[in-house]
């Protein structure tokens, strides 16, 4: 915090007549500014001192930026001290680099300096400064008038306390790096406050005396969040909804944005709270909420701005500028500089209902007594204002959340592609002006960074809450994007039930009926928006209880500033932080890394930087989403040579160093290569690989193995095998044009209610005759219907499952044969005939292909087969429709993926599997290759009920794949919950389920990372191993064992997530651990070593080829990796299996699970199902079934309360199958 004394100077300009009050020109007087030494007094403190001190005995208190010209006297007379013959004095005192003294004068008088004839009140306003890199200071500045003493000068003339009364302007600005703006306020009464240690956490405010008064720091919501401490209901005062909405739309379509007000204070506020509105999009243009009269011109800037001057400056600002929007904070009114007037496309619409919002404090506060106590009276309204700003923030998130969901859907992760152009084809005609501003924008291509780096931020966290359960389903799906027969209905409903209303999102209702928010009758609460949405919930403005929140009281600030007083305080604060530290339960860990946080930041102002390092190494187990990398790295870089030597002494500290130093060199490589591409066609002749990449940054598909058929069915005849620009432009605009005219298909209600909700119109044929009459054949995911011409009707042709036979044939017509498909079903006894003509053979490739994959798709209880082969017939429609050769149809062959497969192998399910698998799903769906599954973990929820507000209470399943990712999905529908959760950035070896509310994942990185249930985030980690964690146990339900490689086991205490003992095995790899009636056993290669608990003995017992291994009561059954068998011990003789149980076709055991009274045994086996699973009866000691489902070797298995199985298979399969246990 920085405070700069300003006052006028001794010299004055007249205005007009002498007597009239002048403006006077004003200067820096004092600045206070951390650490408050010189470096002369720090040389001299710090001998024989190990550290720099914050503070030394000498104050820094005065600073001038130029020579003080002699006054012509003083009060009493004499001259004035410290000059010599009339030369002017200078105080060579530094002051911090990113505080313009030269500027900070006009901004503290905005208006100018002017004398007053009369005593007036003190008055604030509040200033932001930018830096080049964007980074903001904030600070509030108090203007209190005192008279002019006897003697003064004006104009030479000496002037007279008799004559006149008089009184100038002194100012005090308060400067901070966060925007304390109310709690700043109130710190100008007093000549210096310290807030070194006063940084924004969340979960915690800090309250400090300034006698009468209690000062308190609002905190953080969450880590993306800055701290809000100001009144956010204020914009809603000034301003009518659709006012208001245009202010945010000319903000995110970066507009030149003028806010005009009589009140200075005015102008800072509503402009930080608009900053607020708009988060997490982050405005990347000059802000200046203040530009006092000297610096208008730069209102004549090129680029977009947000600025605020005063209103008297109104009529000329307009009059000399073009294209500005002009916000008048006072009228509530917002208007152009243009003669056009204001030219804003209106924020798309928005479906959402909103609760009402109570914005008056008397109403909230009327049923209360009061209070004699002014710091409760404080305290109460600080309680009330962070509760209306949570709310608010809530609803401009949702309005944020409502524009730009969709971008998800046209994003390419692995290419970082950003579909500018398909995204803005698919935005209502009403909606494009909008968007077609937007997307230009530096604010927009900000936040595509973000997106396209998973950023897990409000937005995020917003976008996945609010997702229905159909649309989760639907994101599970790879069908191109055409709209549900729920979105035509929506679409082509009559104009009394559709939307009339623009986008409020979560604002007011806009219609012009709603009440001024300014004047006499001021609006109370935000009216009710209801509209129908297949895309979101019917929750609306989310209801999330903010979270509790703990004070914490900073010591009396020492009266002088001196350097044994300040340390003092700092050991004093050090003091009061060990004590709420220890008086903090583990389970409250947000609380305790706030503790740890806020010490660290206090041991490293007072030099101690060990113990600040120590403090922030603890936060790995508390919180790692607040720790504070770049202060750390700092830290490290500027230890001593004997503070380095002792670090290394402290395994802790040098484990925190080493870390540190890696992951911001990774965070260094990240940013080289965060650039946001635009989706361009291709210029060249693509190879494979480049073809490959460009079909991937369309959208059209991200499969690689479906892309590779592309690329043989374009280049069919070609010598070269490459795709030349012009054909892949033809490609793509065909492939567009068909989407296009899918969102136009109009059906009538009567055919809409044979359809179900979530089919979609891919295919419609030229009107044709047919067995049942004339019309359009359509091709959904499903079926095959008959759109009746004339008066439209539906006619049922067939389901893709309830295909016999599909053939090509002919069809007299006068002298002529026309050729046709016939369609012979299941249900009927009648073949449906189509005359088709020319696109007869088009749609005998793409009906075979979709009967096909629906038959796979129920054999194989894999939905994905449908999706594939759907894919496949649009890509057969057009490569057809871009070739336009009679080799067209040849080439749409090589797509006919399933077709074929079903004619060269016939895949026959077993009749056991398709009794036992009950469903499929595929972790991949988002990457464009399949990924191995590693691990699998269920953890048991409960049904409907939500165990808190940030996640609800049901079952899920977590599965790990390469390099750190860990999908997730709700276990009630088996839908998609979390598409990826990363946890770090190497193959993850173990999962296990802690007390329902965490998950440990074990990693080959060396570090156990803590995932919440509820929130889904990973905020914790252990890093006391030294090798890659390779097993998890879980022992009482206070105890976790864990295993590295290396051999160290070790047991965490789950409460405190501290180490309770550890030992370690001799061997060369130690491979899993588990627990069997207080027994841990470990097991390596060959070798599973036997370890009573507490470890006070080992034992040795070599089990030949041990891999795997599960107890069943008095049992203990093994397998191993490059043998197809079971071996069966029991646990009082380990010297050999009492029974072997051979595995049919069996290469290998990979991994063993017990269920009930059943072992299941996945395996790699040597035939052509490569993956098989064995389930094994415990008590008759036999094959029960084999089950084949995997075309790779199963890695993973999980039971689901015994209810279900559930296996995971290697790269080539990746699936994931769902098995019924009987």
């Amino acid at each position: 915090m920085i405070s700069c004394n300003v006052s006028p100077s001794c010299q004055s300009h007249q205005q007009g007549k002498i007597k009239e009050l002048p403006l006077l020109e004003s200067e820096v007087l004092q600045v206070h500014a951390p650490p408050f030494v010189t470096n002369e007094s720090v040389s001299s403190e710090t001998k024989g001192q190990g550290h720099a001190p914050a503070f030394t005995r000498i104050q820094r208190r005065r600073s001038f930026i130029k020579k003080k010209m002699v006054r012509p006297g003083t009060a009493n007379g004499e001259a004035a001290k410290g000059s010599d013959g009339g030369g002017g004095t200078t105080e060579d005192i530094s002051v911090p680099k990113d505080l313009d003294l030269i500027a900070l004068p006009q901004l503290c008088f905005p208006g100018g300096l002017q004398i007053a004839s009369e005593q007036r009140e003190d008055s604030y306003h509040y200033l932001v400064f930018t830096d080049v890199f964007g980074n903001r200071t904030h600070a509030v500045v108090v203007q209190y008038y005192r008279p002019i003493q006897d003697g003064g000068h004006q104009n030479g003339h000496r002037l007279s306390s008799k004559s006149s009364h008089l009184y100038t302007a002194y100012s005090i600005c308060v400067i901070s790096k966060y925007p304390y703006y109310n709690a700043l306020r109130d710190l100008p009464n007093i000549k210096l406050v310290n807030l070194t240690t006063c940084v924004p956490l969340p979960v915690l405010s800090q309250v400090f005396s300034l006698r009468p008064l209690q000062i308190g720091l609002p905190p953080r919501e969450d880590k993306d969040r800055p701290a809000v401490d100001l009144d956010l209901h204020l914009p809603f005062l000034c301003f009518r909804p659709r006012q208001l909405l245009q202010i945010i739309t000319s903000l995110l379509t970066e507009q030149r944005v003028v806010l005009f007000s009589w009140d200075w204070a005015r102008l800072t506020l509503l402009a930080e709270s608009l900053m607020l509105f708009i988060h997490p999009l982050v405005w990347q243009h000059p802000f200046v909420p203040v530009l006092s009269s000297q610096m208008l011109d730069f209102l004549m800037a090129p680029t977009a701005y947000l600025m605020g001057c005063h209103l008297h400056h109104y009529e000329e600002v307009a009059a000399e500028t073009d294209d500005l929007i002009l916000v008048n904070i006072d009228d509530g009114t917002v208007s152009s500089s243009s003669s056009d007037g204001v030219d804003l496309p209106d924020v798309p619409l928005a479906a959402r209902e909103v609760e009402g919002l109570q914005m008056h404090y008397d109403l909230e506060v009327c049923h209360l007594g009061s209070s004699t106590d002014v710091n409760d009276q404080r305290a109460q309204r600080r309680q009330w204002q962070r509760k209306l700003n949570t709310h608010i923030q809530n609803i401009t998130l949702e309005l944020i959340v409502n524009i730009f969901r969709e971008v998800h859907d046209h994003l390419n992760y692995e290419h970082r592609v950003f579909n500018s152009d398909e995204f803005f084809r698919s935005r209502e005609p009403a909606d494009q002006p909008f968007f077609k501003k937007v997307l230009d924008t530096h604010i927009f291509h900000s936040f595509l960074r973000d997106r396209l780096n998973r950023k897990m931020d409000a937005f995020t966290r917003m976008e996945l809450s609010t997702r229905t359960e159909a649309y989760r389903l639907k994101s599970m799906t790879e069908f191109p994007r055409r709209p549900t027969m729920q979105e035509l209905a929506r679409k082509y409903t009559s104009p009394e039930s559709r939307l009339s209303k623009r986008l409020g999102a979560s604002l007011p209702n806009l219609g012009e009926g709603v009440g001024s928010l300014v004047g006499p009758l001021m609006q109370n609460s935000l009216k009710n928006i209801q509209v129908d949405s297949g895309r979101w919930t019917a929750v609306v403005c989310l209801k999330s209880p903010q979270k509790p929140v703990r004070c914490f009281k900073l010591p009396e600030f020492p009266p002088p500033l001196a350097y044994h007083y300040v340390q003092n305080y700092y050991q004093v604060m050090i003091t009061l932080l060990d004590k709420a530290i220890s008086g903090v339960a583990f389970e409250d860990s947000s609380l305790l890394a706030c503790y740890h946080y806020l010490r660290g930041f206090v041991n490293t102002v007072a030099g101690k930087r060990l113990d600040a390092l120590e403090d922030f190494q603890n936060l790995y187990k508390t919180d790692t989403d607040i720790f504070p990398g770049e202060l750390v790295n700092a830290l490290v870089d500027s230890l001593q040579d004997g503070e380095r030597a002792q670090a290394n002494r402290r395994t802790e500290i040098k484990r925190l160093i080493s870390r540190v130093k890696k992951d911001h060199e990774r965070e260094r490589a990240c940013h080289d290569d965060e650039a946001v591409k635009r989706f361009q066609l291709p210029k060249k002749h693509m190879q494979l690989e480049d073809f490959v990449r460009h079909v991937q940054e369309s959208g059209i598909v991200k499969d690689q193995g479906t892309i590779h058929r592309l690329f043989e069915a374009l280049t069919v005849g070609k010598e070269q095998k490459q795709v030349d620009p012009e054909l892949f432009r033809v490609f793509y605009t065909f492939w567009k044009e068909t989407e296009a005219e899918a969102q136009e298909v109009a059906l009538p209600a009567s055919v809409l209610e044979h359809l179900e909700a979530n089919e979609c119109v891919f295919k419609l044929s030229s009107s044709v005759k047919t067995s049942h009459g004339v019309g359009k054949i359509a091709m959904t995911q499903r079926r095959l219907f008959l759109l009746t011409v004339g008066r439209p009707g539906y006619v049922e042709v067939t389901k893709f499952r309830d295909i016999e036979e599909v053939k090509i044939s002919s069809a007299p017509f006068l002298l002529l044969r026309i050729p046709s498909l016939k369609i012979k079903t299941t249900l009927r006894k009648e073949t449906f005939e189509v005359n088709l003509k020319s696109e007869v053979d088009l749609w005998h490739l793409m009906v075979k292909e979709m009967w096909a994959g629906r038959k796979m798709a129920d054999d194989h209880k894999d939905p994905q087969y449908m999706q594939q082969a759907l894919t496949n017939a649009l890509l057969m429609d057009a490569v057809v429709g871009c070739l336009q050769s009679q080799k067209a149809i040849f080439a749409a062959t090589k797509l006919a993926h399933f077709d074929r497969m079903k004619l060269e192998v016939p895949m026959m399910v077993p009749k056991t599997t398709s009794e036992t698998l009950k469903h499929k799903i595929n972790p991949s769906l988002d990457l464009t290759s399949p990924q191995a599954v590693d691990v699998l973990l269920y953890t048991p929820g409960q049904l409907g009920v939500s165990f808190d507000t940030e996640g609800d209470g049901n079952p899920k399943l977590w599965c790990a794949l390469s390099d750190g990712k860990v999908v997730v999905f709700d276990a009630a529908s088996w839908s998609m919950q979390q598409s990826q959760v990363q946890v770090g950035s190497s193959r993850v070896n173990c999962m296990l389920g802690v007390d329902r509310q965490q998950v440990w994942i074990g990693s080959q990185d060396s570090v156990i990372y803590i995932i919440s249930t509820r929130s889904m985030s990973c905020n914790k980690q252990l890093t006391d191993h030294r090798s890659e964690v390779t097993g998890l146990a879980i022992g009482d339900p206070k105890v976790v064992y864990s295993c590295s490689a290396e051999g160290t086991v070790m047991a965490w205490d789950v409460s405190t997530l501290q180490v309770r003992k550890q030992f370690r095995l001799s061997c060369d790899r130690l491979q899993s651990i588990q627990l069997c009636s207080g027994t841990l056993w470990c097991c390596k290669l060959i070798v599973i070593i036997v370890v009573v608990i507490p470890p006070t003995s080992f034992r040795c017992q070599r089990l030949t080829g041990v891999v795997c291994y599960v107890f069943q009561k008095e049992q203990l059954w093994t397998a191993c990796i490059d043998v197809g068998e079971l071996c069966v011990w029991h646990l009082a003789e380990l010297t050999k299996p009492f029974q072997r149980i051979q595995l049919p076709d069996c290469a290998g055991v990979t991994c063993l699970i017990k269920v009930k009274n059943q072992i299941w045994v996945g395996s790699r086996s040597s035939g052509k199902s490569r993956g098989k699973i064995y389930v094994v009866d415990t008590q008759r000691h036999t094959v029960e079934k084999e089950l084949v489902a995997h075309t790779d070797c199963v890695q993973a298995l999980c039971s689901a309360e015994d209810r279900y199985v559930l296996s995971g298979a290697a790269r080539e399969d990746g699936k994931i199958a769902i098995w019924k246990v009987e």
